[in-house]
């Protein structure tokens, strides 16, 4: 069973910054993306983790490519409206996939004393994947926000043209239960309030069943 989300848990938000949504930049003349309403997830957490008093910390993704449209110098480096950070809130500025790489992401949460994460933001397959992965690893207890995350299609070595819902269902499917636990945003908020006694954890991040 899963128990109701503590003060040792935070919500991080991964790149939620205007250039995710450069579609022609990511996918191709013909870029596109999943999941539309990944923001108003995204800020429907915010507002509940706020309201519940949990950690809510940010990553801002400052490219070290030139005409990448998630530089911090750029009006679309800037984050998306509802999804900013308030003043007291972490930021962590990286430029590269994962969170944990060359920032002092994991030295903020282990002062804080968090050992549960939940992940939303963009892209799922690129940024959020890895920086789950990493998470993991580290050993944090690690929660993806499925509905509250996004990405773009991706064209293949060989010119094939992936749909993005197809390249997200896959990445959240490589993830789950064995880095994490993807729920829906509906589900991770009702943790903030109670016990989940219908999802039962198991070693190695995998979980035998799901909330009802």
């Amino acid at each position: 069973m899963i128990r109701k989300f503590g003060r040792d848990t935070a919500l991080l938000v991964i790149d939620a910054q205007k250039g995710v949504n450069v579609l022609e930049h990511w996918g191709g003349p013909a870029g596109r993306r999943n999941n539309p309403h990944a923001e108003d997830h995204i800020r429907s957490l915010l507002d509940r983790f706020r309201a519940a008093e949990r950690p809510v910390l940010f990553t801002r993704h400052d490219s070290r490519e030139p005409d990448s449209p998630l530089k911090v110098s750029l009006p679309t480096g800037a984050f998306i409206v509802g999804c900013e950070p308030r003043a007291q809130e972490i930021v962590v500025v990286k430029d590269v996939n994962g969170a944990f790489i060359g920032t002092a992401l994991e030295i903020h949460l282990r002062r804080a004393g968090i050992s549960r994460i939940v992940v939303a933001g963009f892209f799922t397959n690129m940024c959020v994947e890895t920086t789950v992965r990493h998470g993991g690893n580290l050993g944090f207890d690690m929660y993806l926000a499925e509905d509250a995350c996004a990405t773009t299609n991706r064209v293949g070595y060989d010119g094939v043209d992936y749909d993005p819902q197809t390249v997200h269902a896959l990445s959240v499917a490589s993830m789950h239960r064995e880095f994490c636990t993807a729920l829906t945003s509906t589900q991770l908020l009702r943790l903030l309030e109670e016990d989940a006694p219908g999802l039962v954890r198991g070693a190695g991040n995998r979980s035998q069943s799901e909330i009802a």
